[in-house]
């Protein structure tokens, strides 16, 4: 593919959900490089997504993103592997190159980026309830241990997947079922569990316990405007919603794989913005 368009994607399954190509597409037209972001939907084995790696690169693919349920395949399948993707276990994000496919996890830059928009300064000492211990969780606590939050909590439906991260990440466990009472001493709320999104059950939160300097973000972008952020704003609490992670993690890729910048703007979230309307019609 030498000389040809520069060629990038993202893996998953299911992947006809993902708004990654409209992104990157969206970055390319304006920079106007020749290029292309093609989703692949990948079984959900370790030997389909090898197989499906090794196909791209010998197509000659810059890389990937990667998302559900393909994350630590990707760390497993990498020839090497940044800290940061390391230390969660999981990448989002492989780059081919001569010497191997390497991974790197984006998720935690993407969400640095998110509290750098909400907070302004680092964070000293604050406190911060991250709802969900999976694959996002893991990249979110980076974030906040970087950003400055020093005490936090998780609260998992199942308990056995929050002592899990708790023991890796220092973190204070709170039971499922007391997530309410931690509420009104958190400056940070954080949900990164399917609840709330189309289809899947409510999150069950008490948002009147929240202060209103709480700061409140959410992973779900499917409703865009989740029950809970809009309780919180009700509140007076500052929002984040899904879309905000989303558009920061991709931009890590598209700088590499398309060697030009990527500029996360009020541009960019009007055109996802539109994409999820239409989906919705």
């Amino acid at each position: 593919m030498v000389g040809g368009p520069i060629l990038a994607g993202v893996v998953g399954w299911p992947i006809e959900h993902s708004l990654s190509p409209l992104i990157h597409t969206t970055w390319a037209a304006r920079a106007s490089v020749d290029g292309y972001y093609i989703p692949f939907a990948i079984p959900p084995t370790y030997a389909e997504f090898a197989r499906a790696m090794d196909s791209l690169i010998a197509l000659g693919f810059k890389g990937v993103n990667v998302t559900l349920p393909h994350k630590e395949h990707a760390l497993r399948y990498a020839t090497s592997a940044s800290k940061t993707a390391k230390k969660a276990r999981a990448a989002n994000m492989l780059t081919f190159k001569e010497q191997g496919a390497y991974a790197e996890n984006s998720d935690v830059e993407g969400f640095f980026n998110v509290l750098k928009e909400c907070f302004g300064q680092p964070a000293r000492n604050g406190a911060a309830l991250i709802l969900g211990a999976g694959g996002a969780a893991r990249g979110v606590v980076i974030a906040l241990r970087d950003y400055g939050f020093s005490d936090l909590h998780i609260a998992n439906r199942t308990r056995e997947k929050a002592e899990t991260m708790a023991s890796e990440f220092d973190l204070t466990v709170v039971d499922w079922e007391s997530r309410n009472v931690v509420i009104p001493h958190t400056d940070l709320l954080i949900n990164t569990t399917s609840l709330g999104m189309t289809g899947q059950p409510s999150l069950d939160v008490e948002t009147k316990n929240l202060k209103p300097n709480t700061v409140v973000t959410d992973v779900v972008y499917a409703p865009l405007d989740t029950p809970l952020l809009k309780a919180a704003r009700q509140r007076g609490c500052t929002t984040a919603d899904g879309l905000s992670m989303l558009m920061h993690q991709a931009a890590p890729g598209f700088r590499t794989w398309f060697d030009v910048e990527a500029m996360v703007d009020n541009d960019l979230r009007e055109a996802l913005v539109s994409e999820l309307a239409r989906r919705a019609r």
